[in-house]
């Protein structure tokens, strides 16, 4: 054994753990950049969905039209965009979807007809189905099971942060632009905003490696204990020694095999089932949170700048308790029991606004709590999905789960708005509580059915030092 492999397996995962830090440290603040600019690319029409109208004289219809062109084309390119990144590598995929997104979204600024419109909105879904799954999938690349909810839960609250960011920073460049000529200020926005993705896709393909062993910032010691790392793990989840993990080309499924299996898959289905429910209700709740506090703080009287900071609280509180909770997964080992209390958190906290009936303070608190659960749900899920999927079935089983939950966001604000026309807050908030409660009730059936090598909670497998202590990190 060299000096170093001495040292390393002396030090057990106290090893490991840096040279995951200092993977962490190259590749996730790029990548939660990129996808802080892809939701802002995502919801700059919604922003300026009033000043749109008013220049082109579309109905609320139209724009309706346009999220659920948005989805449907998410939807149904996920799966061969990810196939897309495996075969070409994500620095290549990464530039071709940034470089595709930054150009539609630009060209959201030249529409002149509803037609235009939904076109260039499916077109703009088709190019960002390449990013988040494909992200996912990376990042499988990099982390083993036991490291991954932590990786997912900071690269996904780089969403929530966009979300905080992207209505305040939209409604001070609105203005700005507005005076320049030739334009109107809506079209300046989309314009600027289209410019982000543009550098970062190239920035991407010029920084980030594909794999760990094309990257000449780790020594090629640590490029072989990640590897090692890596295989060992996949090994313990579905059986056999490391030595198998690595699939035969000739014997590998076709594309279509696969996703004909994943589809029969009962456990992957209710998984798909489960993200759709927690989907939907995060969009609406998303979409419905500035009307709610409106509603809550009507007869408070507050100031511009107390109510922008009462706002802000909701999403600060998910952040910070995303990225606890997945940390907590991956130290304790467990999943199950993670995401039912994320889900139980988020209908209690619904539950709580809905019985403190408008009280400000309270009703905030609870908002706050169900955010925390909300954002913690979904990497969760998605590492839960990670730990099921042999190495094989990665590309395609990460984008059919996370296409099945896009749909969720094409219904989720609709049906608030139907709820609420129909009834009050206090019924939407109930039809959250219920969809959050089913949502992990899906997931425990999905693990009752799953094989009990996929569940983290039980890779009880034990090899030699280096390998306990990697396990439990």
């Amino acid at each position: 054994m060299s000096q170093g492999a001495t040292l390393l397996h002396l030090r057990g995962a106290a090893g490991m753990d840096a040279i995951y830090r200092k993977i962490s440290w190259r590749l996730l603040p790029l990548l939660m950049l990129c996808c802080a600019v892809a939701y802002l690319d995502r919801v700059n029409v919604d922003l300026v969905a009033r000043h749109i109208g008013a220049s082109l004289a579309f109905r609320d219809h139209v724009h309706n039209w346009g999220m659920a062109a948005f989805f449907i084309g998410y939807g149904v390119f996920a799966i061969p965009c990810n196939l897309l990144l495996e075969h070409l590598g994500t620095r290549k995929m990464l530039l071709r979807t940034m470089l595709g997104w930054a150009a539609f979204s630009a060209a959201s600024a030249f529409v002149r007809s509803p037609l235009e419109f939904y076109l260039i909105r499916f077109l703009l879904g088709v190019f960002e189905a390449g990013f988040f799954p494909g992200v996912i999938l990376y990042l499988t690349w990099w982390f083993p099971s036991g490291r991954r909810a932590r990786a997912i839960a900071l690269f996904a609250a780089s969403t929530l942060a966009a979300a905080l960011l992207a209505a305040p920073l939209s409604a001070a460049m609105l203005p700005a632009l507005a005076p320049l000529d030739l334009f109107d200020g809506w079209q300046w926005l989309l314009l600027a905003q289209a410019l982000p993705p543009l550098v970062l896709g190239v920035f991407a393909w010029w920084y980030l490696d594909d794999r760990p062993g094309e990257a000449d910032w780790l020594s090629s010691f640590e490029q072989q204990m990640v590897a090692q790392d890596l295989a060992r793990d996949e090994a313990r989840r579905h059986g056999g020694s490391s030595k198998d993990v690595d699939v035969d080309e000739h014997e590998a499924p076709t594309a279509l095999a696969v996703l004909w299996a994943l589809l029969r898959d009962r456990t992957m289905m209710l998984l798909g089932v489960a993200n759709l429910l927690l989907t939907g209700a995060g969009f609406a709740i998303v979409h419905w949170s500035p009307p709610l506090l409106q509603r809550w703080t009507a007869g408070a009287q507050l100031p511009p700048a107390q109510l922008a900071l009462l706002a802000l609280v909701p999403g600060l509180a998910g952040i910070v308790g995303m990225v606890a909770i997945g940390y907590d997964s991956d130290r304790r080992r467990e999943r199950r029991g993670h995401f039912v209390a994320s889900t139980v958190l988020a209908a209690g906290g619904l539950g709580l606004a809905i019985a403190a009936d408008g009280a400000l303070a309270w009703s905030l608190a609870g908002l706050a709590l169900a955010t925390i659960g909300i954002a913690s749900a979904t990497p969760l899920l998605l590492a839960i999905a990670t730990d099921l999927l042999t190495r094989a079935q990665m590309a395609i089983g990460v984008a059919l789960i996370t296409s099945l939950g896009v749909l969720g966001g094409a219904f989720g604000p609709a049906l608030g708005a139907r709820l609420l026309a129909w009834g009050d807050t206090a019924a939407m908030l109930a039809a959250l509580v219920g969809a959050y409660l089913a949502a992990g009730l899906v997931l425990l059936l999905a693990l009752r059915l799953a094989p009990r090598r996929g569940d983290p909670a039980s890779l009880r497998a034990r090899g030699d030092k280096l390998a306990r202590n990697s396990d439990q990190r």
